[in-house]
């Protein structure tokens, strides 16, 4: 698959049942973040303030997963474990049958974004 040119075409390309979850959560971290310049990078969607990419978002083939400063997972462990989510240094991935709450992600693009400095 060729490069998405932008965040529409990339959720467009996105498997269909992962596309609502991508579109709230892009909406979401939008919503926080409405200063930020949406980005592709590594290819997947971003949003970069400064030279700082604050959050980015991918879809695989069952999941998706947002990805964000590893302090905001560090400090937010507990909400995410609650969530019944998992979570790497940087990420934390979801699905269908375990979405990621609407409140989650606002903590986690607020905490990435304090994180870099804003």
């Amino acid at each position: 698959m060729e490069t998405p040119s932008n965040h529409e075409e990339y959720i467009a390309n996105a498997p269909e049942e992962l596309r609502p979850l991508l579109v709230n959560l892009r909406a979401r971290v939008s919503h926080v973040l409405s200063d930020a310049e949406e980005i592709i990078a590594y290819n997947m969607p971003g949003f970069k303030m400064g030279k700082a990419i604050i959050v980015g978002y991918a879809a695989f083939s069952k999941q998706c997963g947002i990805y964000v400063a590893p302090g905001a997972i560090s400090s937010l462990a507990d909400e995410i474990s609650k969530a019944g989510l998992k979570a790497t240094k940087t990420g934390v991935t979801f699905s269908p049958k375990k979405p990621i709450p609407d409140e989650l992600v606002e903590n986690l693009t607020k905490a990435s974004k304090s994180e870099n400095g804003f």
